[in-house]
């Protein structure tokens, strides 16, 4: 079951309602009316982000905010109506909504939202975190409550920042080092495990910090911290915001998924009737160093591959360019590995550039020759390859380690003036002397491409609208266009069919 905000009136901001879709496999879903409508007095002027939280005896609750008279942002509680319907069509909200009100010292009344998923700490209370803006700083307020109904403000935050505004749409959430099965935040935790903030920072994108949560504080303890939050870690490097996680008690792992908005302009939203996506979920999980978050498309996804093309053992030199042939370029699973047979000719790294990996992504783009790199993959690509969209890495030696940059820039994916197109990038450190290869994954359906580089370390959602699209023809290459020789051990590539999405069911 998934819930998301919707305008039910059309395909604009505005008439926010929570839409609701249910799926098997979390890639064809089938649409539902809304579950939670603007019917009350706390949730009139909208119903925004909340979390579902399973409540013992396997019953449901959802917590979500909702905007009053006032529009002071509020929370509220609904429960399913009938337990016994498998899709939960209609829910419930007692008469004492709203829970929890934006009273308290340093609290702005219009930035108090978003609620978490809830978890039970060692003393059999429940806990819930709200994004909040507190006398003027980004706050993670921490409420606990005995019944899941009555909440009590802590007098401390979870966690706060002076380094951010507002923090919308937070989580948190626990990992373990090196183990791609997730953890039930209300169960017994392991020992050496981690904790996650993750929290959406408004032009800023989906952020994470890693670290400890001190039970007997009731705070978030980061391992590290960093008073420019453009060093925050980055959940996603591209057009990938509000992000939520949940635990799937099932299959024993944690999957995250995020929303990306259109960036053509608001007629086109009306011509198509519709504005805005969910990212392929992925599974997330701690690496073994414990210093960053992996990421992976579900391995659902594979249900949808058809015609595959596979090459192995290649090379590609100073300015070559494989044409991926024979697959649907439009719609297409793509993975790659390349190894590195050159090292030492790779550039120095200046750490300047982790304040702005845009800009050297712009700088430092596919036809800028390196010592290693640029190399990667040309997607949604004209014949004339006036339009073509690149993803690529490019490898600089620091004073200890290697730093790999994957960039995808889209500033040529369209001939359209006024679409977006801006060059996305993020760092991340690698073992080459170890590893010696770095995996690129891509996903492309159409106007969107998903990228996944060194094994998830970095992540990347654009989207992007070629003129090329119209006419149902496009190409794709994988390139190699630095000085060192790259070697392609391995090439996959798949076709992919339409996944079942908007289904309506009565």
């Amino acid at each position: 079951m998934e819930m998301h905000r919707y305008n039910p009136n059309g395909s604009l901001w505005g008439n926010i309602v929570w839409g609701h879709s249910i799926s098997r496999d979390l890639i064809n879903w089938i649409r539902l009316e809304p579950a939670i409508e603007r019917t009350t007095p706390s949730d009139i002027n909208g119903c925004w982000t909340g979390s579902a939280t399973i409540l013992p005896g396997d019953k449901l609750a959802i917590i979500y905010t909702g905007a009053d008279p006032e529009k002071r942002q509020v929370q509220n509680i609904a429960f399913p109506k009938n337990l016994s319907d498998p899709y939960l069509r209609e829910w419930i909200k007692p008469a004492n909504n709203p829970l929890i009100e934006p009273v308290g010292p340093g609290l702005n009344s219009d930035q108090f939202r978003d609620p978490t998923t809830g978890w039970i700490g060692p003393d059999g209370l429940w806990r819930i975190a709200i994004g909040a803006e507190l006398n003027g700083y980004s706050a993670a307020l921490l409420y606990k409550s005995e019944d899941f109904v009555n909440w009590t403000r802590v007098d401390h935050p979870l966690y706060s920042s002076n380094s951010s505004d507002m923090w919308e749409c937070p989580d948190f959430f626990a990992v373990l080092p090196g183990k791609n099965n997730g953890l039930d935040l209300s169960a017994a935790i392991p020992n050496g495990a981690k904790h996650v903030l993750k929290m959406s920072l408004s032009y800023d994108g989906d952020r994470y910090m890693i670290g400890v949560y001190d039970l007997k504080t009731d705070t978030f303890l980061p391992d590290t911290v960093l008073n420019d939050r453009r060093l925050w870690s980055k959940i996603d490097y591209g057009n990938y915001y509000a992000s939520k996680s949940f635990f799937d008690s099932k299959r024993g792992r944690r999957i995250i998924w995020g929303w990306t908005n259109e960036t053509d302009s608001s007629s086109d939203d009306v011509a198509k009737g519709w504005a805005g996506i969910h990212a392929i979920p992925r599974t997330i999980w701690l690496d073994s160093n414990s210093k960053q978050l992996l990421q992976s498309p579900v391995e659902e996804i594979e249900s949808l591959r058809r015609k595959e093309v596979s090459h192995e053992d290649m090379e590609l030199k100073k300015g070559d360019m494989f044409e991926i042939k024979e697959i649907d370029t439009l719609q297409a699973d793509v993975e790659i590995d390349f190894e590195l047979t050159a090292i030492d000719s790779a550039d120095p790294f200046d750490p300047s550039w982790l304040l702005d990996t845009e800009k050297h992504c712009r700088e430092a783009n596919a036809s800028v020759h390196g010592g290693v790199g640029p190399f990667g993959l040309v997607v949604l690509a004209s014949d004339n390859m006036e339009e073509h969209t690149a993803v690529h890495f490019r490898v600089y030696k620091s004073q200890q380690q290697y730093m790999i940059l994957m960039c995808s820039d889209l500033r040529r994916s369209s001939l359209r003036p006024e679409v977006s197109k801006p060059a996305y990038g993020g760092f991340f450190e690698f073992d080459l002397e170890k590893e010696r290869k770095i995996s690129l994954r891509t996903l492309i359906d159409r106007s969107a491409v998903e990228s996944f580089g060194g094994g998830g370390r970095v992540c990347i959602m654009a989207r992007v609208y070629p003129v090329a699209l119209i006419d149902g023809s496009t190409r794709m290459y994988a390139f190699n266009n630095g000085t060192s020789t790259v070697k392609v051990p391995r090439l996959k590539a798949w076709s992919m069919r339409r996944a079942q999405v908007n289904v309506k069911k009565g």
